[in-house]
């Protein structure tokens, strides 16, 4: 047995790579099979830094098993094809020795991969098996009963081959068919087991396309059931992400922050498996490129392992289905064509150069100071989206944690844009422990009940009622005193019973609060702010945008207290890295398309050691000078 590297799954690693289909043919590879132009792809790719492909045994191709009826539709049996009389999955012998000549062409190039085994989902068409049409390939035993053993055959033959790094479980095989939460996780298990059974030593990968902590396909079952979880995160297809132009904040930052939300939530690694920018009507070439590099950086600093591209060939020259059908799908890749590489290509290369060329190998955790909690009658990925940008702009790092899990360690808490019922009493007392000894605790509301209230945050709610215009809320006690427009549900007619005022309506309505508990801090926000961000349009990335962040800045100052470096570019974001007990690895990442030049503070204590990327050089007293281009990133050292 072979032991596999664990590349995909250990703390720090990264891999830049590609979703592949070949150059000539798409998703007809196999049955137009041409290993001589597989070999100059796979060559070509290498070439160009891609050092780990996802590849696709299209599922009908492999296993093209046929009904046979009788009088009366009665089902007689699943014919098997003339080249696959051994195999009882109905596996084809042919296929099977096209894949193994693949497998030793990519082990020529050096090229791991991801192999997808059920891919009966590709590019929006539905690919089965010819008998297991018109079924509920989820939930049909009849139809899980030939998947599973598709699967053992098919890695028990394959596993032998070093070129293999994982068994992906197929191809966004949550898009196959519509079943409820129980029939996922059983389906995600059998599948699973399958594949373990056969070859206990690689990692399984989940494969799925828009999980979340609720519905019939959870975040939290396929951390449970796989070794990795995967992301796809494209804008246009994720709420609240196809509002900004892709090379600003919240587009660069879609990805990492969906990532750490499957990786935090699911406490499995993640890797970015789908990346692209869906074609020409999105964004020109280069602001592709310009955005690209800033996502290769911030995966890298948050621990999210990995990005593959969608895809490696453009495939407009294709007619078949599903190109005929999605021109969204024809101009994604790499390279044209022609094989002329896109400037995508370029920088994906760059930094992968990079990270070969630095002195440490796996990256340390990067430190956070705050847990983002959130729960289920929420919009959890609204919340957290906005939380984790704004976290960003203000200088610091959270994870996320849904309200049923065990509460972690943290300097700081946030619950943001609450409704419904958020926490539970018990995982609300402790929270308030944490509390009273010494941690801060931020709550925004949306619609949402907290019990005990009144004496946690020093305040006397006097009524309650609806409202539907925004409000204009002035922060007279945050750094200069900005006005945040805010839309909120209901108002809370306030008295303040020992809590700071920190930002009032235009009446003087208490709308921002702080509150000494023990012998930490708690703050209220009257609006859910989190919620309205995230469906706004320009809000984290135009120049007259209301600094929303400077609240998150504020309540985050004493969690903050042991950074290396302070920030007020918001644009900048900071994860500081622990490489010993006397030296921290700083990585800035500009996630802006205009150039940036900004002074950094640096805490007692700390020092410029050297600079392993950027311009980055001694400024006045305790400050550094940081000098970034657009959409880029800087690695530099302090000691102490």
């Amino acid at each position: 047995m072979l032991k596999h590297e664990p590349l995909l799954t250990r703390q720090g690693t990264f891999v830049v790579g590609a979703n592949y289909w070949a150059s000539h043919a798409g998703t007809l590879m196999w049955d137009d099979w041409r290993p001589d132009v597989i070999e100059k792809d796979l060559k070509l790719l290498a070439e160009h830094g891609m050092e780990i492909l996802r590849v696709f045994p299209l599922w009908p191709a492999f296993q093209p098993i046929r009904r046979m009826l009788k009088t009366g539709r009665i089902h007689l049996e699943n014919q098997q094809l003339p080249d696959s009389p051994s195999s009882q999955a109905g596996v084809s012998e042919m296929m099977m020795a096209r894949f193994a000549k693949f497998l030793d062409l990519a082990q020529s190039c050096n090229i791991k991969l991801i192999v997808a085994l059920l891919t009966g989902w590709m590019s929006g068409r539905l690919h089965v098996p010819p008998a297991l049409e018109g079924m509920n390939v989820l939930t049909d035993p009849a139809a899980v009963v030939w998947e599973v053993r598709f699967v053992k055959f098919f890695v028990g033959a394959m596993k032998i081959h070093r070129s293999i790094i994982a068994w992906d479980l197929g191809n966004e095989c949550n898009c196959m068919a519509r079943c409820s939460r129980d029939a996922a996780w059983a389906w995600t298990a059998t599948i699973t087991h399958a594949i373990r059974s056969e070859d206990p030593d690689r990692p399984v990968v989940s494969g799925m396309h828009s999980l979340s902590p609720n519905g019939e396909w959870t975040i939290q079952d396929q951390g449970e059931l796989t070794d990795l979880l995967t992301t796809h995160p494209y804008p246009i297809f994720t709420p609240y992400c196809d509002l900004d132009p892709i090379n600003t904040m919240r587009s660069c930052l879609h990805s990492t922050a969906e990532s750490r939300y499957y990786a935090d939530i699911g406490a499995k690694p993640c890797l970015v498996e789908e990346l692209g920018t869906l074609g020409a009507m999105i964004s020109s070439r280069q602001a592709a490129a310009d955005y690209v590099r800033t996502v290769l950086w911030s995966l890298w600093a948050h621990d999210c392992h990995g990005l593959l591209w969608w895809c490696a060939f453009d495939q407009a020259h294709l007619a078949h289905a599903p190109y005929d059908w999605n021109a969204v799908e024809r101009e994604l890749g790499l390279f044209e064509p022609d094989c002329k590489p896109k400037p995508v290509v370029d920088e994906m290369l760059n930094f992968s150069r990079f990270l070969k060329g630095l002195p440490i190998g796996d990256l340390p955790a990067r430190r956070a100071e705050a847990v983002c909690i959130l729960s289920p009658q929420q919009d959890t990925w609204a919340a957290g989206l906005a939380s984790f940008i704004l976290a960003k702009q203000a200088g610091f790092d959270l994870t996320f944690q849904y309200s049923d899990q065990p509460l972690r360690d943290a300097k700081l808490y946030l619950l943001p844009s609450i409704k419904g019922d958020p926490i539970t009493r018990r995982s609300w007392l402790e929270l308030l422990e944490r509390i009273r000894a010494g941690a801060s605790l931020y709550v925004s509301l949306d619609e949402g009940f907290l019990s005990p209230f009144n004496e946690c945050f020093g305040l006397e709610v006097q009524t309650r009622q609806r409202r539907g215009k925004p409000q204009l809320v002035t922060m007279e006690g945050i750094a200069g005193r900005p006005g945040i427009t805010l839309l909120a549900p209901l108002r809370l007619n306030l008295r303040a019973c020992g809590a700071q005022v920190l930002g009032r309506e235009c009446d003087g309505n208490p709308a921002l609060t702080c509150f000494e508990f023990g012998k930490g801090k708690t703050y209220f926000l009257t609006f859910p702010m989190e919620k309205n961000l995230s469906a706004a349009p320009g809000v984290f990335y135009t120049d007259d945008a209301e600094p929303a962040w400077r609240i998150y800045q504020h309540f985050a100052a004493d969690a903050s207290a042991s950074r290396a470096v302070c920030k007020n570019a918001p644009q900048l974001g900071v994860t500081e890295h622990d490489l010993d007990d006397h030296r921290r690895l700083i990585i800035a990442i500009n996630y802006s398309p205009a150039s940036l030049q900004t002074a950094l503070d640096l805490k007692e204590s700390w020092t410029l050691e050297s600079c392993w990327r950027g311009m980055v050089q001694p400024h006045k007293d305790r400050q550094i000078w940081l000098s970034m281009g657009q959409n880029d990133g800087a690695a530099f050292v302090l000691s102490r």
